[in-house]
This record gives C-alpha cells, sequence and structure tokens, in this order.
C-alpha cells in the first residue's frame, strides 16, 4: 500500500453512509487523475459497496483502508454502516465511531499521509491528524444554501435568511433545529477544525452566491469540487432494467427512490404506489426496508396493486442502479427525496424531479430544485402526510402535461451547463489542497 513517488497522499474519512462515501469515492478519483495518491478509510462493510468501482484503473493511486470499530452486542459489524441501519441505532453507530478514534490515529502513524480530508460530524478526525502535524480539511457533502441556512438560523436567528428563495415560516425554522440533530454542533465543530478551506460538492455557476455568503458565515475560503456524480455502472448489471426502459416511449417513465437513509412506513408506500397507479405513467420503483426487517414487497404493496400496473412498472429491494436508469432516455422524471447526491445526478442527467422530501436538508434541496424551476415538490396535506392524488397529479405535470415543458426545459439547460463545464473545478482544489500541504 505504498504511494507512488513525487505524489501527495491524501486520506479520506467519510461518515458511514452511502451519501457520504459515493462523493467521497468520486473526489478521490477525480484527484487520483491529477497525480495525488488517496487512501478511503471506512468499515469494512462500508468499502465492500465501493470495492468494484475502484476499477483496474484506479488500482495504483486508490486504496481502500480498513477501519474496523468496536463489535457491540447490538451493533455487529454488518450493522457499521448507515444504510439499512434500524434507525435506533444510529445514534450507537456514531459514537461507537468516535470512540475507535485510537485506531485512526494508528492508521496515521502506519500511512503518514500528507493531508486529511474528514466529514462533517468526524471532528475528532482532525484533531488526530493536528496531533501529529497533518493539516486536515473539512469536505461537505451538502449544498452550500443548506448549510449556509442551517449556520445562520442556528446563529443569527433573529435576522432573515437573505435569500428570499429560503424563506421559512417559523414553524419550518423550528423542524429545522428538531430533526436536523447536530446542525450547530457538528458543523460548527468541523467547519471550525478545517484548516484555512473547505471543500464542498457544488459548483459556482450553481450556488455561487450561497458559497460566498457560507464563506462569510465561518471565515473560511469555501471550494467547490463540482457535482461527483457517480459514474455509471457496468449495463450487464443491469440488463433486465435496461431491457424494459428500452421498450418504453422516450420520456414517458419516471424514477422512484428514497435514498439509503429513510424507509417509508406502511403508509407512506400505500400513497406512493396509489399515486404511481394514478398518474399512468411508467414507473421504476426502489423499495427499502431496515436490515433485519422480513417484509416482502408484495405485502408491503395494496393489495392488487402489481397486478393492475403490470408492466407498466417495476420494483426492486434494496439497490437499482440509480446513475444508469437516470441516463436513459425513457426516464422523464424522478420521484426523489431530494437527497443532494441525487439531486445532484438529476441534474446533470437533465432529468426534472418530482420532490418529496422526507428529513434533514431535504426539504431545503427541495425549495432550491422550484427555485430554480427544475421540478415540483408534491402538495401534502396539512399535518404533513402524502396524498396519493397530489403524488399523481405532480408526476403527470412535470413528465407528461405540457404545463410541465418548462421544468422539462430547464433540466436538459442545466445539464448542458454541467457538461460543458466539466471537472474545471477540481484544477482549482487541487492547487489549493498542494499548497496547503506545502506550507505544512
Amino acid at each position: 500500500m505504498e504511494a507512488k513517488k513525487n505524489t501527495i497522499s491524501v486520506l479520506m474519512l467519510p461518515w458511514l453512509a452511502h451519501g457520504h462515501i459515493n462523493p467521497y469515492l468520486e473526489l478521490a478519483k477525480k484527484l487520483a487523475n491529477r497525480n495525488l495518491h488517496i487512501y478511503i478509510c471506512s468499515t469494512p462493510v462500508c468499502l465492500s459497496s465501493i470495492k468494484k468501482r475502484v476499477t483496474q484503473e484506479y488500482s495504483q493511486s486508490i486504496d481502500l483502508v480498513d477501519f474496523h470499530l468496536p463489535s457491540l452486542p447490538n451493533l455487529p459489524p454488518h450493522y457499521h454502516t448507515t444504510n439499512g441501519l434500524p434507525p435506533h441505532l444510529m445514534t450507537t453507530l456514531k459514537s461507537t465511531f468516535e470512540m475507535s478514534t485510537p485506531n485512526f490515529s494508528k492508521i496515521l502513524q502506519t500511512l503518514q499521509p500528507d493531508l486529511v480530508i474528514y466529514d462533517f460530524n468526524l471532528p475528532w478526525a482532525a484533531d488526530c491528524a493536528s496531533s501529529v502535524n497533518i493539516p486536515a480539511v473539512l469536505f461537505l457533502t451538502f449544498g452550500a444554501a443548506v448549510i449556509a441556512l442551517g449556520i445562520h438560523v442556528c446563529d443569527r436567528p433573529e435576522e432573515m435568511f437573505p435569500f428570499t428563495e429560503f424563506y421559512l415560516h417559523e414553524q419550518e425554522i423550528l423542524s429545522l433545529k428538531n430533526t436536523v440533530p447536530g446542525w450547530k454542533f457538528p458543523f460548527d465543530e468541523g467547519l471550525r477544525r478545517s484548516q484555512d478551506i473547505v471543500l464542498i460538492k457544488t459548483c459556482r455557476g450553481f450556488e455561487g452566491k450561497y458559497i460566498d455568503y457560507l464563506s462569510s458565515l465561518v471565515f473560511k475560503k469555501i471550494v467547490p469540487v463540482g457535482t461527483l456524480v457517480q459514474e455509471s455502472t457496468n449495463k450487464d448489471d443491469s440488463e433486465d432494467i435496461m431491457q424494459w426502459l428500452d421498450k418504453k416511449h422516450r420520456g414517458s417513465a419516471v424514477f422512484v427512490s428514497f435514498g439509503s437513509e429513510y424507509f417509508l412506513s406502511k403508509e407512506e408506500i400505500h400513497e406512493v404506489a396509489q399515486g404511481l397507479e394514478l398518474s399512468k405513467v411508467n414507473f421504476i420503483w426502489v423499495i427499502r426496508f431496515p436490515q433485519g426487517e422480513r417484509t416482502k414487497i408484495r405485502d408491503a404493496l395494496p393489495e392488487g396493486f402489481l397486478e393492475r400496473v403490470g408492466e407498466r412498472g417495476i420494483i426492486f429491494e434494496g439497490w437499482a442502479p440509480q446513475a444508469t436508469i437516470l441516463q436513459h432516455t425513457s426516464i422523464g422524471g424522478f420521484v426523489s427525496h431530494c437527497g443532494w447526491s441525487s439531486f445532484m445526478e438529476s441534474m446533470k442527467c437533465g432529468v426534472p424531479i418530482i420532490a418529496m422530501p422526507m428529513q434533514a436538508d431535504q426539504p431545503m434541496n427541495a425549495k432550491l430544485v422550484e427555485y430554480i424551476g427544475m421540478g415540483m415538490e408534491v402538495v401534502r396535506e396539512e399535518r404533513g402526510k402524502l396524498q396519493s392524488e397530489e403524488i399523481a397529479k405532480a408526476i403527470r405535470k412535470v413528465v407528461v402535461e405540457k404545463g410541465g415543458e418548462v421544468m422539462r426545459k430547464k433540466a436538459k439547460e442545466l445539464s448542458e451547463y454541467m457538461n460543458v463545464i466539466g471537472d474545471e473545478e477540481i484544477d482549482g482544489v487541487v492547487e489549493e489542497l498542494l499548497a496547503l500541504c506545502k506550507n505544512k
């Protein structure tokens, strides 16, 4: 595991979630292409999910480093990831990760990297690096607007957020503080410990004004790394899906997914299913259940649903090749929870979003979707519950109806813009990282 000569070596430590480790891997690839040697440090179960994506092309420049956590009775090794983790164990996982600080220090001593890149809720990683004179930089996998909003709400509650597209009612502000544990603590600590700069998964052409405002809040240079959209998987891994999509008309289907960390309740599954049925639009739906929950898809769905939709829809449990599906010409909309990575993938692929945010940064991302005009949020009832009729109405407007042409056109324009700028922001990232290493 020896780094190539005449290169800078970087040790990356992402949070144990697919929505974090995937952007870290994509950033690692961009940096490796510019002659940096990368170590990605995570638990074996997390690394197993990305191992096959470290292809032969990167075998000499990206190394995967096992980070072993204590195996507790209620947190065995297969639970050392948020993917499928029962929600009540999330706090246990975070505290167990933090308890493993000595293991991380040993890894630093063994590999002796020139730089550490760490995640927002792992400020202790920066402390470990600092103790052995290694510069550490925070890499945020959220959008600049959302982070700036969160910091503003906590630090300046008496002031209106300066961007009207993110106007929040009092109840929404309270929800933000209550449902995003640690807006204040993890972001504050992680940002404060980052040396001189902060990396963020976005691009200036899209979030320039939010990047500048965030920089003014934290007194550090915010450096965008680009969209870091995951490369398409091997088409052989998704042959059945591709054959199904190939039979559908251009833009006639929606992809439905709520990310790897949110599990729909039975009531929510029924409302989504009935919404898809009412929309009369083709669909690919990925349903996830917590690990250990033995639920059959047929039992979770409304009675007779699969028979009624027939060939119009296909449903998978657990995983589907999202990037590959979104790039197919038959996909005309993405029914999404609006996680930041999904938002970016949809934008890169030119697919408008039917937003159904569930938690964390997703409600604010949904506001951004509507503000930039590449989709719409599904209207909910007063108590926030999903309604099948509103789901169907939003899907048809975005994908089928003439009124959705503006959203479909905007999504295509954003995709074209992203393809034009390509990886140009990565060159600036490399310059900043090399400067840090030179001055340490």
